[in-house]
């Protein structure tokens, strides 16, 4: 069945209006007419059977019918990445979403030269991840920040694996311990962290520097890579 985002809250016979591209969406793709259902959710009421209640010139109305399930979120898990090429961004962005990252955080290091993004366009990636793949919420995508002021203001208690070029633990003999989460994975640009970066990250308390492996990856790959081992290890998909 057809799921969908909306920002309106949801309750019983509440009405709905999607935008127009959504709008758009189900009535000229997926053929929907009048009283046809689909899934809404807003990240914040669970899950609900709605249905088509009018099909206008310039969009559509839905009505909320009845809750099908409860809101629950996935683990506390931030993936924080360099910013790098555009059409990896947005891959990572997809992939990072559809593996259950509750958000993304963009950074900005020494090495760092890459185009612009649209965090609209990022947004909207997460949004049809987040559609397609049955999760209640959609990933936060936070604007670009310089990588020491992330580090500066950290948050107590959040784990940070921090995925060094340079060698480490293997990632998955790092996570066989791994407290609960909150976590936060830390990939870095094209060319690695400079070597001031990589000194103060290696000395935080709170960092754990590991390996993926012998070869050197791209920022896309090693992202998919370190949230799979991740999940594997110490997220929903070991519980």
């Amino acid at each position: 069945m057809i799921r969908l985002h909306v920002p309106q809250p949801l309750s019983p016979g509440a009405a709905l209006a999607p935008t127009l591209d959504q709008s758009r969406y189900l009535t000229q793709v997926m053929r929907l007419k009048a009283g046809d259902e689909l899934l809404v959710f807003n990240g914040k009421d669970g899950e609900w059977r709605a249905s088509v209640a009018e099909v206008l010139k310039k969009g559509v109305i839905l009505r909320a019918e009845e809750q099908v399930r409860p809101q629950v979120f996935g683990p506390d898990l931030d993936l924080i990445v360099a910013v790098v090429k555009k059409a990896r961004v947005e891959t990572i962005v997809e992939k990072a979403a559809e593996l259950g990252a509750r958000r993304v955080r963009l950074v900005i290091t020494q090495r760092t030269n890459a185009d612009r993004l649209r965090l609209d366009r990022l947004d909207a990636i997460a949004e049809e991840a987040a559609e397609q793949t049955g999760r209640l919420d959609v990933a936060e995508i936070h604007d670009p920040v310089k990588l020491d002021a992330l580090l500066s203001a950290w948050e107590p208690g959040r784990r940070l694996m921090f995925c060094d070029e340079t060698g480490g633990v293997p990632a998955i003999r790092a996570l066989s311990d791994a407290p609960l989460e909150p976590w936060s994975i830390l990939i870095g640009p094209e060319g690695g962290f400079s070597p001031e970066e990589g000194e103060r990250l290696r000395g935080l308390p709170f960092a754990t520097a590991v390996s993926l492996g012998p070869r050197i990856l791209r920022a896309d790959t090693a992202a998919i890579a370190a949230m799979t081992l991740w999940q594997a290890a110490a997220g929903d998909w070991a519980r």
